[in-house]
Parts: structure tokens; sequence; C-alpha cells
């Protein structure tokens, strides 16, 4: 488990809450030209991520995933493909203010740079291109280093394993 501030994600724990909520989310993995990739610093918890969020009512994930990434960051993406999809159950993210609890559900996107320079929003410190070989030495939850790392070295799509 790790925590700080609002959220606290909880992995494989037997001590963590019972879920209460599954809501789609949508993260982006974008490169520029020079081969960096588009992450954010979070508010809540100081770890790094790749730009996404909650699904909202009347939209598609894939537009999901290309409104969090302007929203959280200021660039504009064109999605291209599929990274993954990670919708493990022992992945429970818990949001202290409010008591909900959910199941990890979450489609990662490849997205291609259309314009913008990043720029932080409310939810984060930082939005920056930043180069792979920084990856290891940033602060991050172990999901997000999954999905990195299979974005950065796979070329087919993760999908969960069958039951």
């Amino acid at each position: 488990m790790s925590s700080t501030g609002r959220r606290v994600d909880w992995h494989n724990d037997p001590a963590a809450p019972e879920v209460n909520s599954i809501r789609p989310s949508a993260a982006a993995f974008v490169r520029d030209d020079p081969g960096r990739i588009l992450l954010i610093r979070r508010n809540d918890t100081g770890n790094w991520t790749m730009p996404g969020g909650a699904m909202e009512p009347g939209e598609s994930l894939t537009a999901a995933a290309v409104r969090e990434t302007f929203e959280e960051t200021g660039v504009t993406i064109e999605v291209t493909g599929l990274v993954g999809i990670w919708t493990d159950p022992r992945h429970r993210i818990e949001n202290t203010t409010n008591g909900e609890v959910r199941q990890e559900c979450s489609i990662v996107y490849s997205g291609r740079y259309l314009a913008g320079e990043p720029t932080p929003s409310a939810e984060n410190t930082h939005a920056e291109w930043l180069y792979p070989e920084m990856v290891p030495s940033l602060q991050m939850d172990r999901s997000q280093r999954v999905r990195l790392d299979w974005a950065l070295n796979r070329s087919f799509p993760h999908l969960d394993p069958n039951p």
C-alpha cells in the first residue's frame, strides 16, 4: 500500500477496505518526437503518472483519454492505439475524503502529440516531457510503473489474464 493525501492505493492487501465503486478510467501514453513521455505529478500523492482519469456520462473511454490529457497538461493528443487494459480486483483505490473504494479499471491508450505545452493543472504540481531513462528514479505507484514498463517495452496490448 502507498498513501499520501486523499488517495490510498492498496495492492493485494487483506486489510484493504471493501470495494464500493467501479469507475472506468482512461490514461494516455504520449511520446514526443525526441522520445520523451508526457507525465504529471499528482497533487494528492506526489506520485508521477500518465495523464488520465474517469470517464464521464455520455463519453467514450477514448474521448476521456483525450479530454483528461488536455485538462491535466494543456496538451492536445490524438489516440493512436491501445497499450492495455488493467482491471486487477486486488488493486483498490481509496478516496479518504468521500469513502469511495474502487476497483482498478483502467484502459491505457497510446497517443500522438498534436499541440500545446505541458502546464500543471489544479490536479497536479508538474506536467512535463521526461526521457524514459528518468522513469526509474521517479516516485510512482507500482501500478503505474507496470503500465509504463509495458508501454515502453511491449509491442502488443496488455490484457488482464483470465481468472
